[in-house]
């Protein structure tokens, strides 16, 4: 694809992103405002996603290794390489599912509040932040939501395919903590669709949704061999979809 048709399909993937966001966000807006309507709010969220890469032609092809309950918890850790990590999050997994995301998603306008009511937000850099969106994941898990984090602790890739090392505890501590699974997602080529300029690259989209990893027995002692066990599973998919530019990693 030459460098104007980039542009001009980025300003066509643009276009629909707002156009359908603001589209449903009325309906949107309304099951935001009681907690027992947010999974609806979720559900909508999905639809957005399903028409908006119908809308610019990007399929997704995606290997379950497992068939998940979509009626129970689980924390979902994925290497985090592109912006558009979390809009295929929502057409990957059905689970009614919080994320933990950066606090200043809340500067977007109307997005930014959808998501700070939808999902929970974290200031990194801040303890007390840290502290709070750790207690919200851990009750979000008990009342049976799913939790979707990215442990690297945000986009800060420098060798792909090698994810950024070493994981923050938080997703494993809540696992361990809830005694529930931990699901490991590798998304194989986002990086190479929504790419570090922004420019959006029109190919099929590959995920891989590996077996989960139970938690059940595990205390906090368990935290580092569970933390390499999720690295390992997510790094050996990317080193092996990308064998020409994978090096070595020490898992």
């Amino acid at each position: 694809m030459t460098k104007i048709l980039k542009y001009l399909y980025t300003a066509w993937a643009v276009f629909w992103v707002i156009f359908i966001f603001l589209l449903i966000f009325p309906i949107t807006f309304i099951c935001l405002q009681k907690e027992q309507w947010k999974p609806y709010a979720h559900y909508l969220n999905r639809v957005w996603g399903k028409i908006y890469f119908f809308m610019i032609g990007i399929p997704l092809e995606i290997e379950y290794k497992q068939q998940l309950d979509s009626n129970k918890a689980y924390v979902f850790c994925f290497n985090h390489f592109s912006y558009i990590d979390i809009a295929v999050f929502g057409m990957v997994i059905k689970n009614y599912t919080a994320f933990v995301g950066k606090s200043d998603l809340k500067g977007i306008p109307l997005f930014g509040y959808m998501f700070a009511k939808l999902h929970i937000q974290v200031d990194r850099s801040n303890k007390n932040s840290r502290i709070k969106s750790l207690s919200k994941s851990i009750k979000a898990l008990q009342n049976g939501r799913s939790i979707a984090i990215a442990p690297e602790g945000g986009i800060k890739y420098k060798n792909f395919p090698t994810m950024h090392t070493p994981l923050k505890d938080g997703a494993f501590a809540m696992a361990i903590q809830q005694q529930v699974p931990i699901v490991p997602i590798s998304y194989l080529n986002n990086h190479e669709i929504l790419d570090s300029n922004k420019m959006l690259n029109r190919k099929p989209i590959k995920v891989i949704v590996h077996e989960a990893i139970s938690t059940q027995g595990m205390t906090n002692d368990d935290l580092e061999t569970l933390k390499a066990q999720t690295l390992e599973v997510i790094q050996t998919a990317l080193n092996q979809a990308h064998k020409h530019q994978a090096k070595a990693v020490i898992l």
